[in-house]
């Protein structure tokens, strides 16, 4: 029996998060939930969460969000291009160091998105582009051991 549903099913949900209206005092705070559950597959089963998932969730993302068509594409491909080098000693780690370099990555992620809305439509830097990379990073615990208990219990391998 093909368990590669859970995979979609959690990325299906993580797109919802994304694009669920949230009230603007609070949207500044929101998690970047695709390229956490992107991030945790890709390190768990790599043959099966690559680049080609990534670009294709991020050109869902664009359409969603209403960016530039391969904004976000770019910008997870590149973030899980690095985490895919690296998967079996991110593996190694733990939840804790995780959490660290995974506050790089979103910080590259969030990097280049900037970059690229500033370079395609002048949008200037402000301080609260930062807040999606702490909230980002104190849910990595939780989503991690969440998604991990899944996978176990459905016997993905």
């Amino acid at each position: 029996m093909n368990k590669r549903y859970v995979i979609y099913l959690s990325i299906f949900i993580a797109l919802v998060l994304e694009v669920i209206p949230m009230p603007l005092d609070v949207a500044m705070y929101r998690p970047d939930w695709l390229l956490l559950v992107l991030v945790y597959w890709n390190i768990a089963l790599p043959q099966r969460v690559n680049l080609g998932l990534a670009f294709a969730c991020g050109v869902i993302l664009d359409i969603l969000l209403g960016y530039s068509l391969g904004l976000n594409s770019l910008a997870l491909v590149v973030v899980i291009y690095i985490s895919s080098l690296h998967y079996q000693r991110l593996r190694n780690y733990s939840v804790w160091q995780q959490m660290v370099l995974l506050g790089l990555l979103t910080a590259l992620y969030n990097l280049i998105i900037f970059w690229l809305q500033h370079w395609l439509t002048n949008v200037y830097f402000q301080f609260s582009y930062f807040w999606p990379i702490v909230t980002t990073v104190f849910l990595w615990p939780w989503l991690f051991w969440i998604l991990r208990k899944i996978r176990r219990q459905m016997g993905l391998s």
